[in-house]
């Protein structure tokens, strides 16, 4: 909860150079990004930044976060103690289970909560394609950082009376509520998924 406010006074406390703002904004999304894009959407409920600005900083920040973890993944594959691991035996099969549905798996990574950055990393070091994992990232952010900044700029709308630490608590409580919605639908998806697949390799054996 502290946290909250914590992140909402740094932001808002640059609202006065565009610049500060835009920068303060990016770099709470690449070090906490669902925690940012609440307060940021309810930041611009309260009218302290144009939901423009606030969109366009939420997904430069994203993307370069998510672009980070892609060169992190692809630096750690140079390292002459890790190069060896890249087409190793021992991860051939979770090598092989990401490129065979690596779109499905990139796009996920975004809504399950602490999976972006095994399976984003992961995808630079096994040097995946950047365009496509570029490409997929994106469209995964535009749907759920779009969403969640929706959803808190409803929620800044409708407790833009509300001070002090309640206010702050209650977006906490929102934000768990959309990660467990969120992670049980997911999860739900690939079990059906798996579940059709399996299916599919039975039928043409």
């Amino acid at each position: 909860m502290h946290l909250f406010a914590l992140l909402s006074q740094f932001i808002g406390g640059e609202a006065g150079s565009t610049a500060l703002l835009a920068l303060a904004i990016i770099l709470g999304v690449i070090f906490l990004e669902d925690t940012t894009v609440v307060v940021v959407g309810v930041l611009a409920a309260d009218g302290t930044l144009s939901v423009p600005f606030a969109l366009l900083s939420l997904y430069s920040g994203v993307i370069i976060g998510d672009v980070g973890l892609y060169c992190l993944g692809y630096l750690a594959s140079t390292h002459p103690r890790l190069a060896q691991y890249v087409d190793h035996d021992f991860v051939a099969p979770f090598r092989a289970w990401l490129e065979t549905r690596f779109v499905l798996t990139v796009f996920t990574a975004r809504f399950i909560p602490g999976a972006r950055m095994p399976t984003y990393t992961a995808s630079g070091f096994f040097r995946s394609p950047l365009s496509v994992f570029l490409m997929t990232a994106t469209g995964a952010t535009a749907v759920w950082t779009t969403f969640l900044f929706s959803a808190s700029y409803w929620f800044g709308n409708l407790t833009s009376k509300w001070m002090g630490p309640a206010r702050w608590g209650i977006a906490l409580a929102f934000l768990l509520a959309l990660f467990l919605l969120a992670r049980h639908n997911v999860l739900a998806y690939q079990a059906k998924r798996n579940e059709l697949d399996t299916d599919a390799d039975t039928r043409t054996r």
